[in-house]
């Protein structure tokens, strides 16, 4: 197979406001047309469709779960009993609230719009991400998805930071960080970086958003102080923390490790095979190629899109390990050899990978 990549000379500047953003647009991999599978129309079509059934569903479900879990947490606190029930709340808030903000956040989850919303605000502010900023950041990353210079969720740069990943599986740096942030937009500041991506007439919604959530953490802050104990915190912002080591052991096996800089999700993603708990609390984004090379597709239907496809992916990953046993060596040979990356191996079924742009190759 050939295996083109337009990956700048290292050190790279990954950020926003280095050079490598504009490099992007001049070589053609900035809002560039990306590969897709080969799919009938009238079946694409059938896969797109919208209904609100499946997540009315699973998200009472979820917060029936969120309410349960947390109020037995709450009954037991005090005694080693409460352990269990907040191991379980904790990653249906720090980590089932991902993975609803990121599918209502695609306006794909329900049908009727407004559902997509009040989940979509919810789950915005279990996992601590401005609704409007992390809406603006994830469009960028689907179109320009793990583009040097252009995409601003890109977990781990090469070379790789092993010390920050291993501390932020229970969210030590990055909820933290996230608060910070949002003390930042409470005060009317963005990046140059956030800047790049999010239009004007956008950002008093950011600071509006950041300012209700400092009051409800006061609140939060207050409760505790009144009470004497850190129950409140338990159950209303330190689930971000200790809920999201399963978000990260997800989201960790999507892109790290795979090709920088090319244009085809079949070479930068993952797909996996795993648990029914997990793929209830991640909503199917294990099925990651297909959510990126046709992201309009609700989470329910990746399963069937997932069968459309597969003979023109690479074969798909059979639970964490096997996906762990790969990126560990990777990463783990990145912090000397950031030029190495997995290469991955399409089957004789597939479609080859089309060349990049010209202004790439010349």
């Amino acid at each position: 197979m050939s295996f083109e990549t337009a990956s700048a000379p290292f050190p790279r500047n990954y950020s926003l406001e280095g050079p490598l953003n504009e490099r992007a647009k001049q070589i053609g991999l900035a809002n560039a047309d990306w590969y897709k599978s080969d799919i009938p129309r009238p079946r694409m079509k059938e896969l797109m469709q919208r209904s609100d059934g499946p997540a009315t569903r699973d998200t009472l479900i979820w917060i029936g779960a969120l309410i349960l879990t947390g109020g037995l947490g709450a009954w037991f606190w005090g005694t080693w009993w409460c352990v269990p029930f907040f191991i379980v709340y904790g990653v249906l808030y720090g980590s089932g609230g991902d993975s609803r903000w990121h599918e209502c956040g695609h306006g794909t989850a329900f049908r009727t719009q407004w559902k997509n919303d009040a989940v979509y605000q919810i789950a915005c502010f279990m996992t601590v991400r401005n609704p409007t900023i992390w809406r603006w950041s994830h469009s960028r990353h689907h179109t320009d998805t793990i583009i040097v210079g252009r995409d601003p969720e890109i977990i781990l740069m090469r070379p790789p930071e092993l010390a920050k990943a291993v501390l932020n599986i229970f969210g030590i740096l990055m909820v933290p960080q996230a608060w910070w942030a949002m003390l930042r937009y409470a005060s009317g500041r963005l990046t140059d970086g956030e800047k790049d991506f999010i239009p004007e007439p956008e950002r008093p919604r950011v600071f509006f958003v950041a300012r209700v959530w400092t009051a409800i953490y006061l609140a939060v802050l207050a409760a505790c102080v009144y009470l004497g104990s850190i129950l409140p915190a338990m159950l209303i912002g330190l689930p971000s923390m200790y809920g999201a080591w399963h978000m990260l052991m997800t989201g960790l096996t999507q892109h790290i490790g795979l090709a920088e800089d090319v244009l085809d999700h079949r070479l930068n993603c993952r797909t996996m095979y795993i648990n029914p708990f997990s793929r209830f609390v991640y909503w199917n984004m294990n099925y990651h190629i297909e959510h990126h090379m046709f992201p309009m597709v609700p989470y329910h239907r990746l399963p069937e899109l997932h069968q459309e496809i597969l003979p023109d992916c690479p074969p798909p990953y059979h639970g964490f390990w096997a996906c762990y046993k790969e990126i560990i060596p990777t990463l783990w040979r990145q912090r000397k050899d950031p030029e190495h990356f997995v290469r991955r191996q399409l089957p004789a079924t597939a479609r080859p990978t089309p060349p990049l742009p010209i202004a790439v190759k010349g």
